[in-house]
């Protein structure tokens, strides 16, 4: 299987004039669907936590933009979607290129330590569910309004296929990316009067700068691979060509949806962690039957 960074194939324009946020914007997949929108015209404010990181990804998100003239832009706010006036800041801030919003790509969030669930630490816990689930939230509250305001638009939720097929180990990551999904839907009941469509995308495992932790030469990228039909991993502008197509007007008919992008890896089970805890807890350790070694 053949992905790209989100730089070409699939639609093309159709975003003039569009104003989308896209959490996450400064690496991997939110960097991509940054990319990927506005060289299809879309005014596009991306966010993050560190400044260097949103900077260069202006930089080179802008030069696709320019390059294909169809009046595309980008903007980076330093942000953190946990707080809520920060993101209230980013919102206002992607509104004024045009006057208005038209889609959001909740796409910020992230994992904690690989743990049972008898060992993770309630803090680093509560952490992951606040960096997905209440910032995916607080980006939904603050652009529901501008959305409807608009005449309807589309919000996008990032999830995971370890939101619905067991990720052994993954703690609140896996308990967060489900909720990621059911606000989705809920939102797409709650707000389709109104026109503002919400769907929830499912990546598998996508070669990221995240995911470049993982050994290609390990039993945890072979359990990967061996459980994707297609048999290999997606790089960001597999997900990006969907992503695309939910916040632009070809979709306008889709909504209260959770979308596969994942080579066909939900159709089997999850991939095996153990091989990388289990050498530092013990197995009895992570079967609750005794205090983890050392």
């Amino acid at each position: 299987m053949e992905g790209d960074d989100g730089a070409g194939g699939g639609l093309e324009g159709g975003l003039e004039g569009a104003a989308v946020v896209v959490t996450g914007g400064g690496t991997g997949i939110g960097r991509a669907c940054a990319a990927r929108l506005a060289r299809d015209g879309a005014a596009i404010t991306i966010c993050g936590r560190t400044e260097g990181t949103l900077r260069a990804a202006v930089q080179e998100i802008d030069a696709v933009a320019r390059a294909t003239g169809r009046g595309g832009s980008v903007r980076s706010v330093v942000a953190d979607v946990t707080k809520e006036d920060d993101v209230a800041r980013v919102i206002a801030t992607a509104i004024e290129p045009t006057g208005g919003l038209t889609g959001c790509v909740a796409n910020a969030g992230g994992g904690g330590p690989l743990a049972p669930f008898h060992l993770q630490d309630t803090e680093a816990f509560l952490a992951v569910l606040h960096k997905n689930v209440l910032g995916t939230f607080l980006c939904l509250k603050h652009a529901v309004p501008h959305l409807v305001a608009a005449g309807g638009g589309s919000f996008v939720g990032m999830s995971s296929i370890a939101g619905h097929v067991t990720h052994p180990y993954f703690g609140a990551y896996t308990v967060a990316k489900a909720g990621i999904e059911e606000m989705m839907r809920n939102a797409a009941d709650e707000y389709g009067a109104a026109g503002v469509r919400a769907n929830a995308v499912h990546p598998g495992f996508v070669a990221t700068e995240l995911m470049d932790a993982i050994p290609r030469d390990s039993e945890v990228f072979r359990s990967y691979v061996d459980n994707t039909p297609l048999g290999d991993v997606a790089a960001p502008g597999d997900v990006v060509e969907l992503v695309r197509f939910l916040i632009g007007p070809e979709s306008r008919w889709v909504t209260g949806q959770v979308i596969n992008v994942d080579g066909g890896h939900s159709l089997r089970r999850g991939p095996d962690y153990g091989p990388f805890i289990e050498p530092v807890l013990g197995r009895d350790a992570m079967l609750a039957r005794r205090a983890p070694d050392g």
